[in-house]
């Protein structure tokens, strides 16, 4: 099916904004799977060191394992959910509807994730002593 031609009002900046913010979603995506994949090999090389120290590890690498995992789920769900808004923004925007802002976006609802996680690491951080 031909694409209609572009209405009146079209303005290609706000497409391209857009997909800037995409990109900049994905990057922070790939960031936190990077960083997650760093997180669970963490554990491994601290046990790989004591090892070679001939003493026994601190504590298991179990628990970096598991926060490194989930910030690597984390970033997959970020690049989806990411992709999923740029579609449906781009699909309201070529219908001429008028972009609307919410209050509770991706950006807030990541932040309040990643918060409880470092606070969570914190404290788990801070009971090893």
């Amino acid at each position: 099916m031909p694409e209609p031609p572009p209405r009146a009002d079209y303005d290609l900046r706000i497409p391209l904004a857009a997909e800037r913010t995409l990109l900049a979603w994905l990057r922070t995506g790939l960031a936190m799977m990077g960083f997650g994949f760093v997180v669970a090999r963490f554990g491994i090389f601290l046990r790989e060191l004591a090892a070679t120290r001939g003493v026994a590890p601190s504590h298991p690498a179990h628990t970096s394992q598991v926060v490194g995992i989930a910030l690597v789920a984390l970033g997959v769900v970020v690049n989806v959910v990411a992709a999923l808004q740029h579609a449906r923004f781009v699909v309201r925007y070529n219908r001429g509807e008028t972009p609307r802002a919410h209050p509770l976006s991706m950006g807030v609802i990541l932040s309040v994730v990643l918060a409880l996680l470092g606070g969570a690491m914190a404290v788990y951080l801070l009971r090893l002593d």
